[in-house]
């Protein structure tokens, strides 16, 4: 199928799994898998940028994930660290809006801080956006939309009669964003933990089971050329 027969998806959400895996089959420890999956994150923007997709929702760290071993959370705070200071010119000249879905509050002043700084230097963009789930559960999303929608109607400021689709998507971290189309999750596995819960309910869903650091531009294709055989009838007939 040639590039010009593709039915682009506007909003590509990724779970970027497998990465530990990856390492182990390799007989490598598992940090060296979170290195080259930065790698890999960084063919896949291009290559979402080059095929068209408006919108890239990667799923970085969960709000389950600092259960795992603290010498794990501490090697990916650093490589994030790295990754938000390191990537700041590239995303800033290729005009790419960067944006974290999730709770800031967790991190340390240094991560928060070039969060924060990123996305106001490329708050303007308005070509691609890149989201970065960081901190992120989709379960305490949508909690934190009803504690803001609740605190709203307490203080007089909205009608529950007023409450409507609208309404609870413009307290979600994606606010003003069009909903996923494609959701991908690498390595195999098939279910979304915890991510997009609200936004991906008339989303398609791809499973290859390629570990992420080995996902690159031709992969993001096949997701692509798989999406565009897909009918989307929203209910309807």
């Amino acid at each position: 199928m040639t590039e010009t027969n593709l039915k682009i998806p506007y909003h590509i959400g990724i779970i970027m799994d497998g990465n530990g895996r990856w390492a182990k089959s390799r007989g490598l420890p598992r940090h060296v898998g979170h290195t080259n999956g930065a790698k890999a994150m960084q063919r896949i923007v291009e290559a979402c940028k080059k095929f068209g997709v408006k919108i890239l929702t990667a799923y970085a760290f969960s709000t389950e994930n600092w259960a795992r071993p603290k010498e794990e959370v501490d090697f990916l705070m650093n490589l994030f660290a790295k990754y938000l200071k390191t990537q700041a010119d590239k995303l800033i000249e290729n005009k790419i809006h960067f944006k974290v879905l999730g709770d800031k509050s967790r991190f340390s002043k240094e991560i928060q801080d070039s969060m924060i700084k990123l996305e106001n230097d490329t708050k303007d963009f308005d070509e691609f956006y890149l989201n970065v789930a960081m901190n992120y559960g989709a379960r305490e999303e949508i909690l934190k939309a009803v504690r803001e929608i609740s605190t709203d109607v307490k203080n007089g400021n909205l009608s529950i009669k007023d409450i409507n689709a609208d309404v609870f998507q413009s307290h979600l971290y994606t606010a003003g964003q069009n909903d996923p189309d494609l959701i991908i999750r690498t390595s195999g596995e098939q279910r979304l933990s915890n991510f997009l819960l609200w936004q991906c309910s008339y989303s398609e869903f791809y499973f290859p089971k390629i570990h992420f650091p080995d996902f690159d531009e031709e992969q993001i294709k096949l997701a692509i050329e798989e999406y565009t055989k897909r009918d989307r009838r929203y209910g309807k007939v």
